[in-house]
């Protein structure tokens, strides 16, 4: 206690073995990367929650099919635009394939579902880019910072050797130094814990708009695309903005 008044934070750092500090700058460096990635995750996430609810109610209120791809297209952070554009792409591709009217049709709505489902996935799995380094440094920082606490205790008990006393001006400063590594181990894992399980839970409700997006796109191409479900044959041109896809 007469020794930690007069040791600043920057002094115990300066003061702790090469070991510690290497393990101090890797947990700094782990924390700054951390929290790079949470305000980057909060402005990409919140955007595609916003957008995500905004597009799905211009898609409804849309007159036709190709209007609503058209709106879509003018976002252009829209996270449903790229499903309805490869959605729109495989309807096209069908169109053009050779085969008879009738298995287009068959496959058509089973093609639609796996795109749209691909599509998905491969959009929450770039919103979900860089998680998994949230999700290291929560679980991995105690760790490392357990590292350095046992470092700096086995110095303190050097420093008792080299001494021949246990007085606390001798193993203070590798006490100091173990648990300023603790501190700042739990410092870089706890707000990497709480943002990760927070990103998950957007994540999860993004998911749920895009599902549901995908659902709405499927009722629409059965009712104004008959052809999809057997009722007609293809047409020449299904209506959809060629330039769209």
């Amino acid at each position: 206690m007469e020794i930690l008044p007069q040791v600043g934070m920057w002094d115990l750092v300066r003061q702790a073995t090469i070991v510690v500090q290497l393990v101090m700058l890797l947990l700094v460096g782990m924390s700054l990367a951390s929290w790079s990635i949470i305000f980057y995750k909060i402005l990409i996430l919140r955007r595609a929650k916003q957008q995500a609810l905004v597009d799905f109610k211009r898609f409804q209120s849309a007159p036709d099919l190709g209007s609503a791809v058209q709106i879509l297209a003018r976002g252009a952070d829209s996270p449903l635009y790229p499903l309805a554009y490869q959605a729109v792409a495989e309807l096209k591709r069908l169109e053009g394939a050779t085969m008879p009217s009738v298995q287009k049709s068959k496959i058509a709505m089973d093609n639609l579902r796996r795109v749209l489902r691909q599509n998905v996935s491969s959009s929450m799995r770039k919103l979900a880019s860089s998680l998994s380094f949230l999700a290291t440094c929560a679980s991995s920082a105690p760790f490392i910072g357990l590292f350095g606490t046992v470092w700096g205790i086995m110095h303190s008990f050097f420093a008792i050797g080299q001494m021949g006393s246990a007085s606390l001006a001798t193993v203070a400063p590798g006490l100091s130094e173990a648990l300023l590594a603790t501190a700042i181990g739990l410092a870089v894992a706890i707000p990497a814990s709480v943002a990760y399980n927070f990103f998950r839970g957007m994540l999860g409700s993004i998911e749920v708009e895009l599902i549901n997006f995908a659902g709405a796109f499927l009722n629409r191409v059965q009712r104004e695309l008959p052809w999809v479900s057997g009722q007609v044959e293809p047409p020449e041109e299904n209506g959809l903005p060629e330039h769209q896809i």
